[in-house]
């Protein structure tokens, strides 16, 4: 029997996008099956498999994205979006394969429907810009975010702190206003697309605080100090505001959590 962890790391071996996509996407079904055998004597990558054609650029080197209604515009906002999916396969992923071990069956379980969820996402958004006539891969894209991983590859706390807490909790709060920008441009389908991307999202964060909670209280570390220590420690930007409070409260981050490190 194919273990959980040698399936995670094929998926993450995989980099050509849509055969990355079929790959989350069985390995999602074979787990809700009790298909792969709970073991993870399998490494994960030191990093995905890399897309086929794509460019990538160290985030300094990256031209900044013009806002307007422009169809240039809007292909650049749309792969930028694309390009943010797609990564999240890679990372929640990661997630699963490299901490399931010295964590439980909820925890894998949930990453696992994470990557499902962010396969799907990049799917809606590949699928709109083939309707704008570009695909992923496109234009350069920035290799910054795999370099949070990178850097957390050691401690589950830190990794849950940074990524589902700090990248993935900044979506909650730049999505909304791209949402209303796309309806005044009168594109609803894309406003659709994102708001089924919020709503998701906002159960992810979810997941990563309060596995970040509990893994906190089982080792008698304060889960709010913890976090903003992990932060000041391993995450390289800053935490910008304006912040969607009602969404991070919904996703279990009170403010209490980060207007101090803001």
């Amino acid at each position: 029997m194919t273990s959980v962890a040698e399936a995670i790391a094929s998926a993450l071996s995989t980099g050509e996008p849509r055969e990355k996509v079929k790959a989350t996407r069985a390995l999602a079904r074979a787990w809700r099956r009790g298909d792969l055998a709970w073991d993870f004597a399998a490494p994960m990558p030191e990093r995905p498999a890399a897309v086929p054609g794509l460019e990538l650029l160290a985030p300094r080197h990256m031209a900044k994205r013009k806002k307007g209604g422009s169809q240039r515009a809007a292909i650049a906002l749309w792969h930028s979006l694309a390009h943010i999916e797609f990564v999240a396969i890679d990372l929640a992923l990661d997630m699963a394969g490299r901490f399931g071990g010295e964590m439980d069956q909820e925890f894998v379980g949930d990453f696992i429907a994470v990557a499902a969820d962010e396969a799907m996402h990049f799917t809606l958004i590949e699928r709109k810009l083939r309707t704008l006539g570009s695909h992923y891969g496109a234009l350069p894209v920035h290799d910054g975010l795999w370099q949070a991983a990178h850097e957390t590859r050691h401690d589950v706390a830190a990794r849950l702190a940074v990524v589902p807490m700090v990248l993935e909790a900044r979506g909650l709060d730049v999505t909304p206003p791209m949402r209303e920008r796309l309806l005044e441009q009168g594109d609803n389908g894309g406003a659709r697309i994102l708001q089924r991307i919020l709503d998701d999202e906002i159960r992810h964060v979810a997941a990563g605080a309060r596995h970040f909670k509990t893994h906190c209280q089982t080792r008698g570390n304060a889960p709010e100090s913890h976090w903003k220590w992990l932060v000041n420690h391993y995450f390289r930007g800053s935490l910008k505001p304006p912040f969607n409070d009602s969404a991070r409260l919904a996703a279990g981050l009170p403010r209490d959590f980060y207007a101090g490190v803001a």
